[in-house]
């Protein structure tokens, strides 16, 4: 019985996580005056990526010309703006193969003012490069933006005039070093006018767009965009995790500068259909749906802020994250405290419960803990040699090409990485002590060699991890004997990990707490229906957790592998526990657990040669170019 509804919550989940992932249908060119159409801003689109325009070339001009006829076109006060771009950036653009002398080392960053009926208001700014990288026209990155500006200008001038200024922003030489943003946003007598900026990024051909940084001090920020949003076509994808890990990383977009500068907004990007960043795909491949996810996005958040009576200030941080791509859930950090000790609290009484109905004890509730730190160990091991057998990790990569290669093997990659960890997944469920613990043992080391040999030993996450789970699988005891055994250490295990990271970085915690406090909920209340978990009445608020639990860690699932994945494929391990934690109640019965192992063997073996697969569907370049290095 349990098997039954094991299934059924599992592909409801999916289900609903795939549909939450879809981008909202495009409007046409007759939508109304005042909403955003992706066919209104294709035909931008078409004009501007016809060619790849970097800083020096023919198409530059042409495309900065059009750009300015475009702009006056709306009623917009234009104004160019030059300046310098730096020696790093002309030696990146030459090794590139651009023209740095061509353009005189300068780049020209277009403004466009729309006033608005009192100019002494904060003003706000829509800002998107219009460069490109010498070996693509740029349909994507950042055509889409800029012509989703154009589109989103029109309509905001189409709703009625704002008491704040409008700032539209193309910045040049983005591509080679973010030099434009730094000429404006270091000297231009606009700058200090501006209040609040919304930018418009691309590192792929489609997908939905995921607002993915804020200003720091975000809390009213994140205030006003979950009420935009909400009224954007297709709603919003954002979370903390995302600007707490971007801000971590080592590049960056124009919104970089103003943020630095300590001013509020908004980066939107869309990341899906990798293969075409950078890459030489005409713009009627672009998906038209991502542009009309990112513009309609663009055009609620603009609008706000331009009618806004007081734009955000910089106030604390908040702790944010979509809900099935529909609406935003946000609450202070130290909320996180709370949600934590109410989970324990429930996390308790379920296991108050468990002990005097179903002999559940503390001892076994830590072996239940312990699956959950054997499942993140070889999971980490597993999944990192999966994942390189889709071709070296990008700090590996020996040129730009073979970067760009690999982010074309990146959907391989993440099917590879998800298979992975639903087989560990189905090994905990069907009882990972019975196979022989020799060859689990054996098997674990195995990957971790080759998760060494071809990823880099430079790597002690994956030694430990190894070290960790084959100890694990060595020593059968220390598994879990019962239902409520794993499951309440499962659930522990998460707090635990909830813990620090609402002691360490309370941005990341809800990605822990939420689900473990939903979790607990499901806990608590089958213990008080049926502790011995054998009637349909105590399995329905388990599979409902697991099924509305499940579905939301999917939708976060497919943006956070993109973002990251490539290099760490671990982090689906971590979100992987967190559907294991929800399931766990609904392992199959004993007599099903030989076949549901042997499933399990099964789908590692799909999810590894899916991964190698990625080498045939995408093939390395027969001769890397001249220039090297990862770009920027």
């Amino acid at each position: 019985m349990r098997l039954f509804w094991l299934v059924g919550s599992l592909a409801l989940a999916l289900l609903v996580g795939v549909l939450s992932l879809q981008v909202p249908a495009p409007a046409g060119v007759n939508a109304p005056a005042t909403a955003f159409s992706a066919e209104r801003a294709m035909a931008d689109v078409r004009a501007i990526a016809q060619r790849p325009h970097p800083v020096g070339s023919a198409d530059h001009g042409r495309v900065r010309l059009y750009l300015q006829q475009r702009m006056s076109d709306l009623g917009l006060q234009v104004s160019t703006q030059s300046g310098p771009i730096s020696r790093g950036s002309a030696r990146y653009l030459r090794r590139m193969g651009g023209d740095p002398e061509a353009a005189a080392f300068t780049a020209t960053n277009l403004i466009g003012v729309l006033p608005g009926r009192n100019p002494a208001l904060p003003a706000v700014a829509l800002m998107a490069h219009y460069d490109t990288v010498p070996m693509s026209a740029g349909a994507a990155d950042d055509s889409a933006g800029v012509a989703a500006i154009l589109e989103t200008a029109r309509a905001i001038q189409a709703r009625g005039p704002a008491d704040r200024t409008l700032v539209i922003l193309f910045t040049d030489a983005e591509e080679i070093g973010l030099d434009g943003a730094r000429i404006f946003w270091g000297g231009h007598p606009l700058r200090d006018r501006i209040g609040a900026v919304v930018n418009l990024e691309a590192r792929g051909g489609g997908g939905r767009a995921m607002m993915f940084e804020t200003g720091r001090g975000n809390a009213e920020t994140i205030a006003l965009f979950g009420e935009a949003g909400a009224r954007a076509d297709g709603g919003v994808t954002a979370n903390s995790l995302a600007g707490f890990v971007y801000e971590r990383m080592p590049n960056g977009t124009d919104f970089t500068i103003p943020k630095d500068r300590g001013v509020q907004g908004l980066n939107l990007a869309f990341i899906g259909r990798p293969a075409q960043y950078h890459g030489d795909s005409p713009p009627d491949m672009l998906d038209r749906g991502a542009v009309q996810h990112i513009g309609s996005q663009a055009l609620e958040s603009a609008d706000a802020l331009l009618r806004a009576g007081v734009l955000p200030a910089r106030t604390a941080n908040t702790v944010y994250a979509d809900l099935f791509g529909r609406t935003i859930i946000s609450h202070p950090p130290a909320a996180g405290w709370g949600l934590l000790a109410l989970a324990l609290v429930l996390l308790g009484g379920a296991a108050w419960r468990a002990q005097a109905r179903a002999g559940l004890t503390l001892a076994d509730a830590g072996r239940g803990a312990l699956d959950g730190v054997w499942f993140v160990a070889a999971g980490l091991v597993l999944t990192q040699a999966v994942r390189t057998l889709a071709g070296p990790m990008s700090g590996r990569a020996d040129s730009a090409e073979a970067y760009y290669t690999l982010l074309g093997r990146l959907p391989w990659m993440e099917a590879g990485a998800a298979l992975t960890v639903l087989a560990l997944a189905m090994a905990v469920l069907g009882g990972r002590t019975r196979p022989d613990r020799r060859i689990t043992a054996l098997a674990l080391a195995a990957g971790g060699v080759v998760a060494l040999v071809l990823g880099g030993f430079n790597n002690p996450v994956v030694i430990v991890a190894a070290l960790v789970a084959i100890g694990l699988s060595l020593a059968p005891g220390l598994a879990a004997r019962t239902v409520w055994g794993g499951w309440i250490g499962l659930i522990g295990l998460v707090l635990v990990f909830g813990l620090a990271a609402q002691a360490a970085a309370p941005e990341t915690a809800f990605l822990f707490l939420w689900p473990g406090l939903l979790a607990a909920v499901a806990a608590a209340l089958a213990s008080l229906v049926d502790p011995g978990l054998t009637r349909v009445r105590s399995l329905v608020p388990i599979a409902v957790a697991a099924a509305a639990g499940g579905a939301w860690l999917v939708g976060l699932s497919h943006p956070v592998f993109l973002g990251i994945g490539m290099d760490m494929p671990g982090v689906l391990v971590l979100l992987g526990l967190l559907g294991l934690m929800l399931v766990r109640p609904l392992a199959p019965e004993r007599g099903a657990a030989r076949p549901w192992l042997m499933a399990a063997l099964a789908v590692l073996a799909l999810g590894a040669a899916v991964s190698a697969g990625a080498r045939i569907a995408e093939p390395m370049p027969a001769e890397p170019p001249a220039a090297e290095g990862n770009p920027g």
